[in-house]
């Protein structure tokens, strides 16, 4: 069972989130009905500021949740186990709610064949799709033993060992059919804001960036310290995709998790 403390620092947080602005203990009481005197809640508000969960601008201010609070509190509430995702859906919500989506598809293709053509350049067959790049024969040697390898372990042992004109083409390939990107606007505006390089920028844009991840949250590690990143696996239009969601910290994501999968 939550104690009281967890309990006024959850509804704090969703009342924040909600209104993103500070919050009194009066105000709080009445938002949610709480039993608690005001004068219980400062005290237990006192206690979580010294533990570094709410922060007071000033002494006659209410109080907002800080950036440790905040990704604890998405730590504990989002569910990774999506099932079918509204693509109509998705491309609204991200847009009222100034989220950026990165969306890739996962294929299942394994690398059939290496066409030598004269020495010139290689062809490569994989299960839907073909690339091309220039010949050499130590690129040969290693492509010919890919065959009947995933194109997901290609793609990661190509850019491993520095065969980039391959994982290059199969990602530019990939790009033009199978990533997506919603409101990417607002993903510039912080890639600006926060001076991001040209080569992080690209990664993003080329979604290149979803190679690298896994399923799970992301913070200061790929994004400014009140950024939030969510990978999820899911379906759209019965195809599994892999989802890159991103945003600052105060969104309502649980709001926006249920809206796309229930519109």
């Amino acid at each position: 069972m939550m104690d009281k403390k967890e309990f006024l620092l959850q509804s704090i947080i969703k009342a924040y989130i909600e209104h993103l602005e500070p919050i009194g203990s009066t105000q709080l009481k009445s938002m949610y009905d709480i039993t608690y005197s005001p004068a219980t809640i400062r005290g237990y508000f006192k206690k979580l500021g010294e533990e570094g969960y709410l922060a007071q601008e000033h002494i006659s201010s209410g109080r907002t949740p800080t950036t440790e609070a905040l990704k604890q509190y998405w730590q504990s509430k989002l569910n990774f186990k999506l099932k079918g995702v509204n693509l109509r859906a998705l491309e609204y919500f991200s847009s009222k709610m100034g989220i950026s989506i990165f969306i890739k598809k996962e294929k299942a293709d394994i690398l059939k064949n290496v066409l030598n053509v004269e020495n010139r350049y290689m062809i490569l067959e994989f299960s839907s799709f073909a690339i091309s790049v220039r010949y050499s024969d130590a690129l040969y040697r290693f492509l010919n033993d890919m065959i009947d390898v995933s194109l997901k372990d290609i793609t990661k042992i190509s850019r491993d060992v520095g065969a980039y004109e391959v994982y290059e083409s199969i990602n530019q390939t990939l790009q033009n059919s199978d990533f997506q990107i919603f409101n990417y606007k607002e993903f510039l505006n912080l890639a600006l804001n926060y001076d991001f390089d040209e080569y992080t920028i690209n990664s993003f844009l080329k979604g290149q960036i979803l190679d690298e991840l896994k399923e799970g949250l992301y913070f200061e590690k790929l994004l400014p310290s009140n950024y939030i990143g969510i990978c999820n696996y899911c379906k759209i239009n019965n195809e599994d995709v892999k989802m890159l969601v991103i945003g600052e910290l105060p969104k309502d994501y649980e709001y926006f998790y249920e809206k796309i999968t229930t519109f």
